[in-house]
């Protein structure tokens, strides 16, 4: 049976579990720098660690689980990582750079349920979820990438975007935020790490009411249940009304503000009376509202869906902004590669089978 990644404990944990097998809190602290800071690809490598300690943590634990694949690099620099896991199995993570700095999109499952008709991620149903180990293992296969290729830049955002619903991993995904954001490690802030769900309710309400401070953005992409229902099966069990009272839940509780994102489907959801709609359905919550307008990334098996003209997204964009709704276009990245997320994973199974 595989060792779990030693990455898949906090600092709070680590220093319970050293605790427990007989070592100081100080060890905790040294194990969680060379881990962090200087970024250590075995336990050996801890130096001022004592050997009864660094063969403990290796008689339990590994630290890389994943294994690079195939790493594709596009001419705005962006990489998209294809990892392989322990088990086999593959899982994208994408590295942007933006004029803030360098953002990185992880995964949280292999595959996905939810079933997005428009989605590549849901290609290839959930086989299982992540561990929170597997998880902060992307951030630090990435950085290892800039400490190699960029010597000294570092990942300084994060988004929870890639392949699998997030809220469908609840307590591995906010076990990874806790670890990234600590201050003895990577320290990146709540203020640049996002978590996007689909819209799970009854998790929205547990996530507002942690400690995890960080980001929250919705993937609406459709302003009514007739429409939303079309095109993410998941409005069928949860509907906007449902959702939106979470919303408005999150809001109150931690007065942050919230992402709607909204991709543009050619003559599906981006005509004006859809803004127009989608404007009274924010109605007044836009002061803590942002509508992120997402260009479609076109994927074979989707043939359906097409990209929107750019006149259709300056209208509707024209449309919101002139309803008082705050919004803005995603910037493109990746665009000459696999940019649709979970679009290379499923690519390069089928090419194997």
């Amino acid at each position: 049976m595989n060792k779990p990644s030693i990455y898949g404990l906090t600092l709070d944990q680590l220093t319970a579990w050293l605790q427990e097998h007989g070592h100081t809190k100080f060890r905790a602290n040294q194990v969680w720098e060379w881990l962090y800071r200087k970024r250590v690809t075995s336990f050996a490598e801890m130096a001022d660690v004592n050997k009864e300690c660094t063969q403990l943590l290796a008689d339990h634990f590994v630290i890389e689980t994943l294994e690079e694949h195939l790493k594709q690099e596009s001419s705005d620099g962006t990489i998209k990582f294809l990892f392989r896991l322990q088990d086999g199995n593959l899982i994208e993570t994408v590295l942007m750079s933006h004029k803030f700095g360098l953002s990185v999109c992880v995964t949280t499952q292999v595959g996905c349920n939810i079933g997005c008709s428009f989605c590549a991620s849901g290609l290839l149903a959930k086989s299982r979820d992540l561990s929170s180990g597997e998880i902060v293992g992307q951030i630090m296969k990435v950085q290892r990438h800039l400490d190699q290729t960029k010597q000294g830049e570092r990942v300084s955002h994060i988004v929870v975007m890639g392949i699998g619903e997030p809220f469908d991993n609840y307590d591995n995904m906010a076990n990874f935020i806790r670890t990234v954001k600590d201050h003895k490690g990577l320290a990146i802030g709540p203020r640049h790490i996002t978590v996007s769900t689909s819209g799970l309710a009854e998790k929205i309400y547990e996530f507002a009411d942690s400690d995890l401070q960080v980001n929250l953005a919705i993937s609406l992409h459709a302003p009514n249940n007739e429409l939303r229902t079309r095109i993410m099966k998941i409005n069928r069990a949860i509907p906007i009304e449902k959702l939106m009272k979470a919303i408005d839940y999150y809001l109150e509780k931690t007065n942050r503000r919230i992402t709607l994102e909204y991709i543009l489907l050619k003559d599906v959801n981006d005509r004006r009376e859809h803004a127009v709609e989608l404007a009274e359905l924010i109605g007044d919550r836009r002061d803590l509202a942002n509508v992120n307008l997402i260009p479609y990334n076109p994927v074979d098996e989707h043939s359906q869906y097409q990209r929107s003209e750019q006149e259709s997204v300056r209208a509707f964009y024209d449309t919101l902004k002139k309803q008082g709704i705050s919004c803005s276009v995603r910037m493109e990245h990746g665009a000459d590669i696999d940019a649709a997320c979970g679009q290379l994973r499923s690519k390069q199974i089928r090419a194997a089978t």
